[in-house]
């Protein structure tokens, strides 16, 4: 079961394309996340990048609880294409992050 909210997802994808104005911005509030939350991240991660399939989502998250050697701020921002392979893992989980994308957006 994911352990995040979609909308913290959107607010994670929304800051990392604009990392070059809101890197500090971004790690603060990927810190701030729970371990849970932080291990479902980089989860929906790896599946965006097929890593593990939308199907292995428990094995991937426990899997990124087990191997968590460097902070998940860290690892996320120097992974290439976060903001992509986010946006990716949540869709082959099923979810859709547009209309909460389209909140943020708005200020809402």
């Amino acid at each position: 079961m994911l352990e995040i909210t979609p909308w913290k997802v959107a607010q994670v994808v929304l800051m990392a394309r604009e990392l070059n104005r809101a890197e500090g911005e971004l790690r603060a509030f990927i810190e701030r996340l729970n371990e849970d939350e932080q291990a479902s991240l980089v989860a929906i991660m790896w599946i965006g990048r097929e890593s593990f399939a939308a199907e292995e989502l428990q094995e991937a998250i426990n899997t990124a609880k087990i191997e968590a050697t460097a902070p998940t701020a860290d690892y996320l921002l120097g992974s290439p294409h976060m903001s992509d392979h986010l946006e990716n893992g949540m869709e082959e989980l099923g979810i859709s992050l547009s209309g909460e994308e389209d909140e943020l957006v708005r200020g809402g």
